[in-house]
């Protein structure tokens, strides 16, 4: 799971842009994804096919 952790880090740190995770592996990556303190800044949108395109937001959502 530290694959995930580094890659909401690189979305953070706008090291990247976005980051794509595989339908298969949503469910293990949104376990990390919610107990994060900023976990409203991230933003997924899905995909025709399931994957999901996640990108971070400078303002928390609603």
């Amino acid at each position: 799971m530290e694959v995930y952790r580094k890659k909401m880090a690189g979305l953070r740190n706008k090291e990247v842009q976005s980051i794509e995770i595989e339908k298969e592996e949503f469910l293990a990556f949104r376990q990390i994804l919610v107990n994060e303190s900023d976990f409203k800044h991230f933003r997924g949108e899905a995909k025709q096919g399931g994957n999901i395109i996640f990108t971070y937001l400078d303002i928390a959502r609603t």
